[in-house]
């Protein structure tokens, strides 16, 4: 409904008479026999989504941020209520476990796919159509008679949840200048992890309410997918069209249709690949990240253990509060607040990293160095949760014992929160800085191998945890967080060495 209007009033600025004519001779720029380029004002609010009232760009960044909420939530809720649903399936929890473990690397395939679609149709075309086709899986999958159906549908879920994922991403660059997503890009992912984290709290009590009865654990996915309704209809009442390319064009289709005039065209029109070329391109080019980029592959692989260590805590909890204090799904699962609260904290460090980042930049500037402000000057809040990441493993697995407060292990998971937050925005921010117009296939492929691979080790945790114990097992994670850890500092310091051997990066110049 609001692209539909949006569409209506940006097609009928130039229908009124003599309006068209002073516009067009404004917006069309000649450049060629066969063609007339339609530009827009560099003032015209209406194309430039970044010009648009704050409260307006305010409201789009939350619909946008509700998305990611929801398909994060979606991921992680089933895993509660695993027990419930291998008992009715007649199969073990480590088999029922796929459903989510299958839903993260449909999520991760998802991402191949979305930016170059979005970059064709616009956001919101997208936004409905995956929305709604996510929503349809859910269900399905909610009433799935065997555990066959549950895991085919859980991975659609998946496939087509990235893609309003991604868009959301998008939306947030359409609609903030890059000053400005240094703010808003932290709350947005905070949103994101918020999902994943309140997901198996919700779950938890859903599961605990199907061990006595008082209600199925399909509940996970009805509630799941009542949520997406609700925002799935926000988004078609009160969410516009944000990519200028696609609003620029309706803009054009306008003017053919008032002067009769085939020539005019957008610049999406003229220079724009067709669909099938890009879609072929965003498929390779994040394969050939992993492969020539040694910054890409360092950072996939930090990524990779960050999203496996919070992926198994789905199945680890139990192990690690639920068989250790003896609590039931309910409260297992509202042992993940801990995560959610310390994933706010880093809000709070943004003032304070954003300061060193100045003083940096000033002392580099002092001592005329050429790039005063390089991409590793990003990596603030990376260092800061390299450090917290090991600290909460070890706390959280060598305190998980009957003799030791169980707040000890949620003060634990506070800081693991606070880790995985900051260390998501720093290397977030500095893919971006440093690969530019590369930036989405370095982020796609990062985004592609850590939900792949974290939701191939959801089902295996269960015998590792059962095997190891909590205690050794995070300890492994522990030690892997070390020797990961170290890589923000090699960047800040020999970052500019490995930039300047970077195959994207000198493509850049």
């Amino acid at each position: 409904m609001a692209s539909i209007l949006q569409f209506w009033h940006i097609t009928r600025l130039g229908t009124d008479g003599g309006i068209l004519d002073a516009e067009l001779q404004t917006l069309a720029d000649c450049s060629g026999d066969d063609v007339l380029l339609v530009n827009a004002k560099p003032t015209e609010p209406s194309l430039n989504p970044r010009l648009w009232p704050l409260y307006k760009r305010i409201l789009c960044t939350v619909l946008a941020t509700s998305v990611g909420f929801i398909v994060s939530w979606a991921g992680s809720i089933t895993s509660a209520a695993a027990k419930n649903a291998s008992v009715e399936f007649g199969v073990s929890e480590t088999v029922e476990s796929l459903a989510t473990g299958l839903y993260f690397i449909g999520f991760g395939l998802g991402s191949l796919l979305a930016g170059p679609i979005s970059e064709t149709l616009g956001r919101n075309a997208i936004y409905i159509v995956a929305m709604t086709l996510f929503m349809v899986f859910i269900a399905a999958s909610g009433a799935a008679p065997n555990i066959e159906a549950q895991l085919i549908f859980r991975f659609l879920a998946g496939f087509f949840g990235n893609t309003p994922l991604t868009c959301a991403g998008g939306s947030l660059a359409d609609l903030w200048s890059p000053e400005e997503r240094v703010i808003v890009v932290p709350i947005y992912s905070v949103g994101i992890f918020d999902g994943s984290a309140l997901g198996p709290v919700v779950g938890g009590w859903v599961a605990q309410g199907a061990s006595s009865g008082a209600l199925s654990w399909r509940w996970v996915e009805w509630i799941t997918l009542c949520i997406s309704a609700v925002i799935l209809l926000l988004i078609v009442l009160f969410l516009p069209e944000t990519y200028a390319p696609v609003l620029l064009q309706w803009k054009a289709h306008s003017i053919r249709t008032q002067t009769k005039d085939s020539r005019y065209r957008a610049p999406i029109e003229v220079t724009g690949e067709p669909l099938i070329k890009r879609l072929k391109s965003a498929m390779q080019r994040p394969f050939a990240f992993l492969v020539r980029e040694p910054i890409i592959i360092a950072i996939a692989l930090y990524l990779v253990l960050l999203y496996v260590v919070f992926f198994t805590f789905l199945n680890g909890f139990p192990f690690i509060f639920g068989n250790t204090y003896h609590w039931g799904s309910g409260l297992t699962g509202t042992a993940f607040m801990a995560i959610f609260i310390g994933q706010h904290l880093p809000l709070t460090l943004m003032p304070i990293t954003r300061k060193w980042a100045a003083l940096y930049k000033a002392r580099r500037e002092a001592d005329g160095a050429q790039d005063i402000d390089p991409p590793e000057n990003r990596l603030w809040m990376a260092m800061v949760g390299a450090i917290a990441l090991p600290i909460s493993l070890f706390w959280l697995g060598w305190t998980a014992y009957p003799d030791i407060s169980p707040w000890s292990g949620l003060a634990a998971g506070v800081l693991f929160g606070f880790a995985c937050v900051t260390i998501y925005i720093g290397f977030y921010m500095y893919v971006i800085d440093t690969y530019a117009t590369y930036a989405a296939s370095g982020l796609a492929s990062t985004t592609v191998l850590r939900y792949v691979v974290a939701g191939a080790m959801i089902a295996p945790s269960i015998p590792m945890y059962a095997r190891l114990g909590s205690q050794w097992t995070l300890t492994l994670f522990g030690v892997l967080s070390v020797i990961m850890g170290t890589l923000p500092f090699i960047f800040f310091r020999y970052g500019f060495l490995l930039r300047s051997k970077s195959f994207f990066v000198q493509q850049l110049r």
